[in-house]
């Protein structure tokens, strides 16, 4: 195995979404059935909360929770762009396939690209949630 694969490998998932102390991270989409201890190691990384989805200040980036009968994907991810600091990650967390609410591969490319997005990469975060990393055009 690759340096590169074994650091990769031991960071935690909210590590890997890469936030740091400070930023300013907006939430969309919360239920109950979000993973927990995902979210709380994210606020623990940013130390600080998530901020809600009608939070009004310029943020440093987006999760939104997705699940395949929420509604309007590209509406969705065009709202998490409002309060979106230039350049700035959307990491859109789905539920991964073969689980309640799984979300098709091509609904989340077309719905990105419709928005002006595209996508990075996709990783698993928890037991039942993929995260893709969304990025705008000109990023």
């Amino acid at each position: 195995m690759s340096p590169s694969a074994d650091a990769t490998s031991s960071r935690t998932p909210a590590e890997v979404l890469g936030f740091t102390t400070g930023q300013l991270v907006q939430e969309f989409g919360y239920d109950d059935d979000v993973d927990l201890e995902l979210r709380d190691a994210i606020e623990d990384l940013v130390d600080g909360e998530l901020e809600y989805e009608d939070c009004q200040e310029i943020v440093d980036a987006v999760i939104v929770w997705w699940r395949k009968d929420d509604g309007d994907l590209t509406d969705a991810l065009v709202d998490a762009l409002t309060t979106l600091v230039a350049g700035g990650p959307i990491w859109l967390l789905t539920p991964k396939p073969g689980r309640d609410g799984a979300v098709d591969p091509a609904d989340v490319l077309e719905a990105a690209s419709t928005a002006g997005l595209r996508v990075m990469s996709t990783v698993s975060l928890a037991t039942d949630w993929l995260g893709t990393r969304l990025a705008t055009r000109t990023a």
